[in-house]
């Protein structure tokens, strides 16, 4: 073959490549092979995407230009600017992506503070960045003020979210039924309450929360039907409810609309309103507990209003007398460890306070997908409500019988089956007055359908057995700040409901998206080695310390002892056993450095291996291609 004709050959297989690669990066079709499906879009994102009926905006801002940015972030930006194409391609021509670096002190820095994204700071040049995202769509716009690779798992969820909230003009009705006092005083109860010369009383925090998100609809408990338009229903320690009530909390749930309710075996609210004169005169006291057993028994849910789960491992310390720190095993501290890691609701929650809460567990034999939320540790146990009244902590503690982990809130999905297979109940005839007419009966309003006997499609119920949590005392402080109220939260309480409804208040694609892996894998063969050499010498090496540390003492104490002139005694026997100890500390310290070197013996071997591997993998395979062609070209 000619010179020419090689250069040629060259020129066009280097053209060749480059059309290989752009063909195969403009091809909608994608293989992912990773386990959890990390760079595929799931089923609920692509049916959410074809709904878009206006064009939507997308800008995505990164600093990539920014010194001293840490790789990790570099990374995380073409992750997400790769799962963004992926969304311009399902949405087929109604998302427009643009990917915008903001330099400094240019216009579009100036777009980005402007559209409120939060400028991030590196940790190396100490130089801002920004790493955000803009959604727009006609005059409503939505951001994520700053990615954080923490949240990996669930970026394809946050992306959905802002593409679908940006389409909603309105905000979503959440019907709020409860008998607990959280919305507070409303103003026309103001105003009665002031000429009567009573204080109102203000909201719990949790509602404000909720109402940057939600039209929160008040529920009476008189109803016997739910307001229409509602896209969420919150049900919060329901007492006296009426069975035309749950016959329409039924039928909402089973048509396909989420349903948050939180019971309570010993409602603290109400505890507070029993007084103790009245128990003694035989008047009956406010109950405490609150139960819907009709609809959980329906829906597979098991839940005993009686019991109280106590936890001897996450106790909450409260204040006792005398200033003294009693441990309650009933009010629970629980921790990280304690919350589901793969539910959006849960998994960046630290700490959350729950009091005197109950459990709930997935009947035998139910249809339905029953998800732990939040559990109890293994020592969790169960015992009578009544235990409590007169017990002490210590007494508590001792009545506890570990009986495995508890669940306090769960996630339960899939087709329920109707609580009121008979149809909506019948009104209950009302005893008529001897003294008056008798009333003639109502005429009976026409149905607006048949009643539903099982879901339509996949049904989702949040469920906790504790209603405490979302009061203000259990978690948050309020301070006057300059005129001004300021909170410090205890815990995650506040985020973990406002977190829960706008996970249900969403739409049912949303809900569908679970959270998915890392595209960081660990190195779990490592991880093992390292564990392994840890235990085989970790034995020798806490000896080793323990007589170093010895050492070290007898030498700082012999060193020590000086005269009126700070001069050492130096006797030859003194000298003598200075010497000793120092050759002995020498000797210590380099066989500390062989035990340290042991451990990472294997792991260093390991990453030998794979770096010769990575080197020799590619010529080996090239030249093995290259002596298959050249037989293959000769014969």
């Amino acid at each position: 073959m000619k010179l020419s004709a090689k250069a040629l050959a060259i020129v066009l297989l280097f053209v060749g490549l480059v059309l290989v690669n752009y063909l195969a990066s403009s091809l909608p079709a994608r293989l992912d092979l990773t386990a959890d499906s990390i760079y595929s879009l799931s089923t609920g994102t692509k049916t959410m995407l074809g709904k878009i009926e206006e064009p939507v905006v997308i800008d995505l801002y990164f600093s990539k230009d920014a010194s001293g940015l840490p790789i990790q972030y570099k990374n995380y930006a073409t992750r997400v600017q790769e799962m963004l194409r992926q969304y311009v391609r399902a949405g087929r021509g109604k998302l427009t992506l643009n990917v915008i670096t903001p330099r400094a002190d240019t216009p579009d820095e100036e777009k980005a503070t402007a559209a409120g994204l939060t400028p991030q700071v590196s940790q190396q040049g100490g130089e801002q960045f920004f790493f955000g995202l803009v959604v727009t769509q006609a005059d409503q716009q939505k951001n994520i003020p700053a990615f954080a690779p923490q949240r990996e798992q669930f970026l394809e969820y946050d992306l959905s979210k802002l593409v679908y909230s940006v389409q909603q003009i309105n905000k979503p009705k959440l019907g709020l039924l409860t008998s607990l006092p959280l919305q507070g005083t409303s103003p026309q109860e103001m105003q009665m309450m002031m000429m009567m010369r009573r204080q109102p009383q203000p909201s719990q925090m949790v509602i404000s929360e909720l109402e940057q998100s939600f039209t929160i609809v008040k529920i009476e408990d008189s109803a016997t039907e739910l307001p229409a338009g509602l896209e969420a229903l919150a049900v919060i320690h329901p007492q006296n409810v009426s069975n035309k009530l749950q016959f329409a909390i039924d039928q909402f749930i089973l048509g396909g609309k989420p349903v948050f309710l939180a019971v309570d075996p010993a409602s603290q609210h109400f505890k507070r309103q029993a007084n103790p004169q009245q128990q003694m005169m035989g008047q009956p006291t406010p109950s405490v507990s609150s139960d819907l057993p009709v609809l959980l028994s329906a829906y597979g849910i098991a839940y005993n209003p009686q019991n109280i789960v106590g936890d001897n491992d996450n106790p909450l310390p409260v204040g006792g007398q005398g200033n003294q720190v009693v441990r309650m095993p009933t009010w629970l501290s629980l921790r990280k460890e304690n919350f589901s890691a793969t539910a959006l609701p849960t998994a960046q929650l630290k700490t959350a306070w729950f009091i005197e809460s109950g459990s709930l567990s997935a009947k035998p034999g139910s249809t339905t997908t029953f998800k732990p939320l939040i559990e109890t540790s293994a020592a969790g146990g169960e015992i009578p409500a009544m235990m409590l009244q007169f017990a002490q902590p210590d007494d508590i503690a001792k009545q506890i019988t570990p009986s495995g982990k508890k669940t306090i809130a769960a996630l339960v999905t899939g087709k329920f089956k109707t609580a009121f297979p008979d149809g909506a109940p019948k009104d209950e005839p009302k005893k008529d007055d001897p003294s008056k007419p008798p009333t003639p009966p109502a005429p009976t309003p026409a149905a607006s359908g048949p009643a539903l006997t099982e879901s339509k499609a996949t049904s989702t119920l949040f469920v906790i057995a504790d209603t405490d949590w979302l009061f203000d005392d259990y978690s948050l402080r309020k301070m006057n700040f300059f005129g001004q109220t300021a909170v410090e939260p205890y815990n995650d309480n506040l985020s973990f409901a406002s977190n829960t409804l706008e996970f249900l208040g969403g739409s049912q694609d949303l809900i569908s998206i679970r959270g998915k892996g890392s595209s960081i894998r660990p190195f779990t063969v490592v991880r093992e080695m390292e564990i392994e050499a840890q235990k085989k010498f970790q034995t020798q090496l806490t000896a080793l310390d323990a007589r170093l540390a010895e050492v070290n003492k007898k030498l700082t104490e012999m060193q020590g002892k000086k005269t009126e002139g700070n001069r050492l005694i130096a006797t030859p026997e003194m000298a003598k056993a200075i010497a000793d100890f120092q050759k002995q500390q020498a000797a210590m310290n380099g066989e500390r450095r062989q035990i340290r070197r042991a451990l990472r013996e294997d792991i260093d071997g390991l990453e030998k291996k794979l770096l010769t591997l990575n080197l020799l993998a590619t010529p080996v395979l090239v030249g093995a291609f290259s002596f298959w062609f050249y037989r293959r070209r000769k014969q």
